[in-house]
């Protein structure tokens, strides 16, 4: 997942509203969102390759999403799949706080990390392992830390934040709209995070399309105040759509 943007706990309508992007190579086997069969309140899209998730919620209400920190100086051999803190964490019966204490930074390649539920919400990043629990508002996340101010992270911020703030109905296809953003930033705003040039430009993008890898799954997730949730993922080959799911449920 290489773009999270969240609305928390600051909507007349909505508890937790997300707008996120994963982006892959094309070639890594994925399934996309359902209830996994061998953790039957786990909602989301599997890993095929290493087993994880990049995002997904609960029957219960327990919610987690992860992208990864972009630092190609930093060795990602011999390290523990990071789709497995998303899988774990919707798995186990331990707190947000307890969870992310007991996690071996040095076991993972750079992430970060989003764990909680619709009421309360915790990031960490595993380069400098402290728990943050957030406050209401807007957020955005890529492949640094939580709003660091990369193009995409702004932009999206400003999108999701202008809509939620305008919009008591909240519709999908105006977040997944959002999402779908393929403009990509100007030279003099791009970070250097150690690629080329050409590759940072593409993805500066808040949708990103190239030959070998882009964006793969868009996600929405909708809390409300009474504990309806609404998932609606689109998945992409190449681009193009490929597939719509959406799921409702109810927190129990």
């Amino acid at each position: 997942m290489c773009l999270i943007n969240f609305h928390f706990k600051d909507h007349p309508k909505y508890k937790l509203i997300v707008a996120a992007n994963r982006d892959e190579f094309y070639g890594r086997p994925t399934q996309p969102a359902h209830f996994w069969e061998d953790e039957p309140l786990i909602l989301a899209g599997r890993d095929l390759q290493q087993g994880g998730t990049w995002l997904g919620i609960t029957k219960t209400g327990k919610f987690a999403a992860l992208t990864n920190f972009r630092d190609p100086s930093r060795p990602e051999a011999d390290k523990i799949s990071r789709g497995a803190l998303v899988r774990d964490f919707l798995a186990k019966t331990q707190s947000p706080a307890d969870f992310l204490k007991a996690i071996s930074p040095s076991d993972y390649a750079g992430f970060n990390l989003l764990v909680g539920d619709a009421d309360q919400l915790f990031y960490y990043n595993n380069l400098q392992p402290e728990v943050f629990e957030l406050t209401p508002g807007t957020y955005g996340l890529s492949n640094h830390f939580l709003d660091t101010p990369w193009p995409k992270v702004v932009k999206g911020k400003k999108f999701l934040g202008d809509y939620v703030s305008t919009h008591e109905d909240i519709e999908l296809d105006s977040l997944f709209t959002i999402l779908s953003n393929s403009e990509q930033a100007s030279e003099s705003d791009l970070p250097d995070t150690g690629i080329s040039l050409d590759f940072e430009r593409k993805l500066s993008a808040m949708f990103i399309k190239t030959p070998d890898y882009g964006t793969r799954s868009a996600s929405v997730v909708l809390v409300d105040h009474d504990n309806n949730v609404t998932f609606a993922e689109r998945t992409f080959e190449k681009g193009e759509l490929s597939s719509e799911q959406i799921f409702d449920l109810k927190i129990k």
